[in-house]
């Protein structure tokens, strides 16, 4: 059944919890002669039928007693609570069976449509490939039921509607609780939010599976052919999962966002005018005589948040984010240089240039205690092989700027404990680069693989979202936030359909800044 295909069951119920149909719910016996023997009528005959033997039950004789849509929708329903669904007088018609069946699975596909947090696209292969899991399961319905002489007619018929609707209820709670997971990722983070999450998800598995089994149990000749039954579900349920593991829903490709009109969106172009240059060197001195110097005997945090491709928005609004995230969680106000390549912000925003970069380090570390603060270095742009990052102020010529190059301006600042975030595709290659026994540098992906989240639609990067706009809300620790946001940021990807790998973001912490990491964290824990 396509609709649970994604819920991933792994589990069964006790073969020896179904029941077998009780004759109580054909009606009572108090009307019995004593000492006669109650005789159950057959599955399918009404009991009013039963004693009038001159019109026996037959498929033509009952064509007009057939259940109403809402009636199956309810006995399938019964299935949800482990109940066995009560006797139909005639299965439902071709018609009923393919609305009945196809209902559920597109109630289904909204809900999990509901918890993808994005633009998406519909893949009809994703969604109907697993559909052959119903074609096996009916078959196996169909030979578990095959013996019993007392079925009404099209009870295959019946069993598709009615597996089709008992499951719905748990699967429905499955996807939703998955995207709630997606959508606030902040409320599951702590571990036992995490125990609850995952004691949530196998309880709703086991109930899908217990249902639909139960269903079929219902009609199935014998318990042995019901278990043979339950070992084929879990067996086909396996495969699917194994071989179709995608889902109809996936984000749209960032790096093919489309403007409304079909063509790329265009980047803003920078008016070059005399003016942009004189703002751009007073700047400099107004953020220099802003910028406040440290406070003897308190660990302050500097920073540094460098956005250099002006090409598109999400790199400006993530730049800006953790701007205000180091200044207002980080108490940082008043100590934080934001350089950013944007058309609209140069009278606000000095260039993010690696000359400018080198200056801004400078500046920052006559401002601090170079042995005892810690500055913080956000670098988000797109990222290649050669471990570049892109840099773009149309009609300006921006040189990339390289691992080399923060490492240098760095070094020649003679500041010592640093935190490092590089958000880009392959930004793994900047961990040796960087890395002294005195920083802690972390990356969205390692050296072969790209990030997620850089585009004309995108809000945030997939690891400056779950890092920095989530986690870091939550915790004055870089190293705990990057933990808890590596599973959130699998969880996005695998959802986005990204089919180069995982992200596989990276950090390594010098032996040497944790306590110095440790007194910031505690500093700011009691502000």
């Amino acid at each position: 059944m396509q609709q649970w295909h994604h819920a991933r069951m792994r589990k069964n119920n006790d073969p020896r919890d179904w029941a077998d149909t009780l004759p109580s719910q054909f009606g009572p016996y108090e009307s019995l002669p004593p000492g006669a023997e109650p005789q159950e009528p057959p599955f399918g005959t009404h009991p009013a039928a039963a004693a009038s033997p001159a019109s026996p039950a037959t498929p033509q004789a009952l064509g007009a007693d057939e259940w109403p849509w809402h009636r199956w929708i309810r006995e399938g329903l019964r299935g949800t609570m482990l109940r066995a669904p009560a006797p139909w007088p005639v299965g439902p018609g071709p018609l009923q069976t393919l609305v009945l069946v196809l209902l559920p699975a597109l109630l289904l596909l909204a809900v999990d449509r509901w918890g993808i947090d994005a633009p998406v696209t519909f893949d009809v292969r994703a969604w109907l490939a697993p559909w052959w899991t119903t074609l096996v399961l009916a078959w196996l319905a169909w030979w578990a039921m095959a013996p019993r002489q007392d079925l009404p007619s099209r009870s295959l018929a019946a069993w598709l509607v009615l597996t089709a609707w008992s499951p719905w209820l748990p699967t429905a709670l499955l996807y939703g609780l998955m995207g709630w997971m997606a959508r606030a990722p902040g409320v599951w983070a702590s571990e036992a939010m995490t125990w609850l999450s995952w004691g949530l998800y196998v309880g709703l598995l086991l109930w899908v599976v217990a249902a639909l089994v139960r269903s079929t149990a219902a009609l199935a000749a014998s318990r042995g052919r019901a278990a043979v039954f339950a070992l084929g579900l879990l067996a086909v349920l396996a495969a699917a999962t194994w071989w179709f593991p995608d889902r109809p829903w996936a984000p749209d490709r960032d790096s093919l966002a489309q403007s409304t009109d079909g063509d790329l969106a265009a980047p803003p172009a920078l008016a070059l005018r005399p003016e942009v240059f004189e703002d751009q060197q007073t700047l400099w001195q107004a953020q220099a005589d802003a910028l406040l110097p440290e406070r003897p005997g308190v660990t302050d945090l500097y920073a540094l948040v460098f956005a250099p491709y002006a090409d598109e928005e999400v790199f400006r609004r993530e730049s800006t984010m953790v701007a205000r995230l180091m200044a207002e969680r980080f108490d940082a106000q008043g100590r934080v240089l934001h350089l950013l390549n944007h058309a609209h912000t140069s009278a606000t925003h000095a260039w993010a240039t690696p000359a400018n970069l080198r200056r801004a380090v400078k500046l920052l570390a006559e401002r601090m205690d170079r042995e005892h603060d810690v500055l913080f270095v956000y670098l988000t742009s797109h990222g290649a092989k050669d471990h570049a990052l892109a840099a773009t102020l149309a009609p300006l010529q921006i040189e990339s700027l390289t691992p080399r190059d923060v490492r240098e301006a760095l070094d020649e600042a003679g500041i010592r404990h640093r935190v490092i975030a590089v958000s880009a595709c392959y930004s793994g290659g900047w961990v040796e680069p960087l890395a002294t026994p005195t920083t802690l540098v972390m990356t969205a992906a390692d050296a072969d693989h790209t990030s997620y989240g850089c585009g004309t639609r995108s809000e945030l990067t997939f690891f400056g979202r779950a890092v920095f706009h989530e986690q870091l809300r939550q915790t004055h620790s870089f190293a705990e936030a990057f933990e808890r946001a590596v599973p959130v940021i699998a969880r996005r990807e695998l959802d986005a359909g990204k089919d180069d790998g995982f992200s596989n973001p990276q950090i390594r912490v010098g032996p040497e800044i944790a306590p110095t990491l440790q007194a910031l964290q505690e500093r700011l824990a009691g502000i």
